[in-house]
């Protein structure tokens, strides 16, 4: 965990709102491309076993989605609290609004995490069944 004590700046939280940003369109788009792969593996396959893990991709992505809207709000809804801040003349986050964006960047970890095992299933899964 961070340190209590670290002074965050309102530029460096903004650079790390625009990072998280790109990386979660950048989820968005791969999302996109493994819901396309989803359909054409349930156009070609029938085996019954295989379409129901097709299936548990397919919300498991729409799920994902979901949490990226999520974190994409909250990343605005944080944005707009420290412009309000800034326009009062300090640059700097007080106590709250630091203690949100720790919070806020834990979730980003936590959430990286799930989407890289959540990526690791999906491609062990098309490895199982030849369809890469």
């Amino acid at each position: 965990m961070e340190k209590a004590n670290q002074v965050l700046f309102n530029e460096d939280l903004h650079f790390e709102h625009l990072q998280w940003r790109s990386e979660l369109a950048f989820w968005e788009d791969e999302l996109k491309s493994f819901k396309n792969r989803l359909e054409e593996l349930v156009n070609r396959l029938t085996d019954k076993k295989v379409l129901v893990r097709l299936e548990h991709y397919q919300n498991e992505f729409t799920l994902h989605n979901g949490i990226i809207d999520n974190l994409l709000e909250d990343i605005e809804i944080h944005e707009t609290r420290i412009a309000a801040q800034t326009k009062t003349g300090r640059d700097m986050l007080d106590t709250m609004l630091t203690k949100k964006h720790l919070e806020f960047r834990h979730r980003m970890e936590t959430q990286r995490q799930i989407y890289a095992d959540l990526k690791k299933e999906f491609f062990r899964f098309l490895t199982k069944y030849y369809v890469i």
